[in-house]
């Protein structure tokens, strides 16, 4: 390692503010998922449904971010959140795929920020389609490598960006709401309480959203992830609290509220950002227009923060030696540039794959979700082992949050967990590299154990792609 590695490691830290920590967490959640919504609501269920839906998704991502509160004050040692409970909790080759996870999920959500941008200019220019055209993808790594430049800048500038878009994008949203309220018939809202004739028992409907709810409350790690860069360790607690509070009542009343405009069928079949197409019935075209700006807006400050974390949660793994060193290394603005370069280069593969998908937005949404339940399960765990001798608050929301997740990995399926092992065994690469660059064993007699498991699970999963049992 040179002497100008050494020094750009060293670099001191940005300090982020109690606000400026809320809005990361407040931009990270608010972006494509909550325009697309009451499509995906409507696609599985009805009005009583989703209200069971977000009673319990609420529940769930609440006692989450209590426990990302109360860890961030019980162990302030620990800095990039997810990953590290993981490790500090159930040992170095776990937290390696919690980090690994965490981080692929965010290269994956990012693609659908460009895929829902361009489907949604697609409806002015038709050679977009629904965003996995040729020229979409042309297109979309065209704002990839623009956004890569904009925060190798510095994470200061980045921050303050995510600052303003968040005030920006939140406006379109609130207007959304009152608007659908002032347009809300009772009747269409009775109609579809119970659901569409295609929507199966309750209890299947109310788990064929969970996906849904996981893309749209990612973020609310958001504040811990950066955790290191905040002025005061115990405003990362608060930001998480405040992010969640503010964007669930949004997230909640935007699907609720569509159901009083349009049959639930109608609003399944709408093209995606389905909100545009929800208020284009109640106000015209111009609603459409709105909501479409509003949402290039939001995504785009969406893509800003989550393109922060993804890279943040690499450049700690790799100065925790859980990842090769390469990717330790920072410039003086304080930008883990190698991690943010690898980011972006999985965005942008992602990004091409996507041609050869059947739904490149769905697939790539559910996914997303898939990919960042075992970090949650993991933190969730994690709280609950060092809460277990303790009566009261702390084991009760440590135990909630992990009944929680791993309800979500009940509830994602079958299919999604193999395409998550296809993705975290080949990764095992990289925790090998580490492990070499210290001159260590590779593995633990408890680490082949893991090892294993991940491989089988991938070879079934290629396995069951490669003879149609399960499809992209």
């Amino acid at each position: 390692m040179t002497q100008a590695d050494t020094e750009t490691e060293a670099a001191p830290a940005a300090k982020l503010t109690l606000v400026t920590l809320s809005m990361m967490v407040v931009g990270s959640m608010v972006g494509a998922g909550v325009f697309s919504l009451p499509r995906r609501f409507a696609q599985e269920t009805g009005v009583a449904g989703a209200l069971i839906a977000w009673a319990v998704a609420g529940t769930g991502m609440l006692m989450l971010a209590f426990v990302f509160q109360r860890l961030a004050i019980a162990r302030p040692d620990l800095d990039a959140g997810v990953y590290a409970y993981a490790k500090a909790g159930f040992g170095e080759y776990l937290g390696f795929f919690s980090a690994f996870g965490y981080w692929a999920s965010a290269c994956v959500g990012n693609v659908t920020y460009w895929v829902l941008i361009m489907s949604t200019i697609g409806a002015i220019a038709p050679a977009l389609g629904d965003g996995d055209t040729v020229l979409a993808v042309v297109l979309s790594s065209v704002g990839l490598w623009a956004f890569f430049f904009l925060v190798r800048r510095g994470v200061k500038e980045a921050a303050a960006i995510n600052r303003i878009v968040t005030v920006a994008k939140i406006v379109p949203i609130l207007v959304f709401i009152v608007l659908a309220l002032f347009y809300l018939d009772p009747r269409v809202f009775a109609d579809n309480w119970a659901g569409a004739a295609y929507a199966g028992p309750l209890f299947e409907q109310v788990k064929g959203t969970m996906l849904a709810t996981v893309f749209v409350f990612l973020g609310v790690e958001g504040a811990s992830v950066y955790s290191r860069h905040a002025k005061r360790r115990e405003d990362v607690g608060r930001a998480t609290i405040l992010g969640f509070l503010s964007v669930f009542c949004i997230f909640a009343s935007v699907t609720i509220v569509s159901y009083g405009l349009l049959p639930m069928g109608e609003i399944a079949e709408l093209r995606q950002p389905s909100m545009a197409g929800v208020l284009e019935s109640a106000v015209g075209t111009w609603g459409e227009v709105f909501v479409s700006v509003g949402l290039i807006v939001s995504v785009l400050g969406a893509y800003l923060a989550w393109t922060l974390m993804a890279a943040e949660v690499l450049f700690v793994a790799a100065k925790d030696e859980d990842m090769p060193r390469f990717l330790a290394r920072t410039t003086g603005a304080d930008v883990p540039e190698p991690a943010l370069l690898l980011s972006t280069v999985l965005t942008q593969a992602v990004l091409v794959v996507t041609l050869f998908s059947g739904d490149a937005f769905n697939f790539a949404l559910d996914l997303t979700s898939a990919l960042t339940l075992i970090p949650f399960l993991l933190a969730a765990a994690f709280a609950l082992k060092i809460a277990r001798h303790r009566f009261g608050g702390d084991l009760v929301v440590a135990a909630l949050a992990t009944v929680y997740t791993a309800f979500l990995i009940y509830a994602a399926g079958l299919k999604y967990l193999l395409v998550s092992f296809i993705i975290y065994a080949p990764a095992t690469v990289l925790f090998v590299m580490a492990r070499r660059e210290q001159g260590r064993t590779p593995f633990s007699p408890r680490e082949l154990v893991i090892l294993v498991v991940s491989v089988a699970g991938a070879v079934t999963g290629i396995v069951a792609l490669a003879l149609g049992w399960i499809s992209l």
